[in-house]
């Protein structure tokens, strides 16, 4: 896969209606203070108008124009953090890294995972479904502590021979009282692209997405 950035072009709409917003906002109150004018000028002296009404419209009005303005000041605040964002996810491209995640991709028969199980496992049984949920292997095996590499090379349980996509793990673990154990998965991989349409850049290995947010380590994974 290509390396390469993907970004939205929702900015310049979410812009153009905070202007229509305030547009329409700024001609209702122009209207609001033309009506209040003309009736003060024109009530009836035996029978005054309540002004404290149109005292509580105009604070309201004033208001929201205030809360208007306060929101384009927090958009562009949000818009220059995301922009820094993003220029900083490009320095991923071209990096090894190790995320927080259950999903990976299979290409050329390699598919590697890091299992961290909490305590050590007697046993563990390890499933692998494709990208529409389906298991395609499964395998059992012990598991020591700490972290460690597991490398899946595209075999079924039937023997056949997975295509290149994109692979999610799970992982069951019993210790030696038959205890259920937590194991954290993590994926490894050679950043390729950076998807920046979504509110946090996501990093692509291949057919892998990784959001930035989950990444633990720049570099060199562990050995398989």
């Amino acid at each position: 896969m290509a390396s390469g950035i993907s970004t939205a072009t929702s900015t310049a709409s979410t812009g153009t209606t905070q202007k229509t917003s305030s547009q329409e906002l700024a001609g209702n109150f122009t209207q609001f203070l033309t009506l209040l004018t003309t009736q003060l000028k024109n009530q009836n002296p035996l029978d005054p108008m309540d002004t404290n009404q149109f005292t509580q419209q105009l604070v309201q009005y004033a208001g929201v124009e205030q809360q208007l303005k306060s929101n384009d000041r927090l958009d562009s605040i949000l818009g220059n953090a995301k922009s820094s964002s993003a220029a900083s996810a490009t320095g991923f491209i071209g990096q090894s890294i190790t995320a927080d995640g259950r999903t990976t991709a299979l290409k050329d028969g390699k598919a590697n995972w890091t299992l961290t199980p909490a305590r050590a496992a007697t046993q563990a049984t390890i499933t692998i479904s494709d990208a529409k949920g389906n298991v395609v292997a499964t395998q059992t095996k012990a598991l020591a502590a700490g972290a460690q590499s597991f490398a899946w090379d595209g075999r079924s349980s039937s023997g056949f021979t997975a295509a290149n996509g994109t692979y999610a793990i799970k992982v069951d673990a019993v210790d030696a009282t038959g205890t259920k154990i937590a194991v954290d998965t993590k994926v490894s991989g050679t950043v390729d692209g950076v998807d920046l349409s979504g509110t946090e850049p996501v990093l692509l290995l291949g057919t892998s997405r990784v959001p930035v947010s989950t990444v633990q380590n720049i570099g060199a994974g562990l050995s398989t």
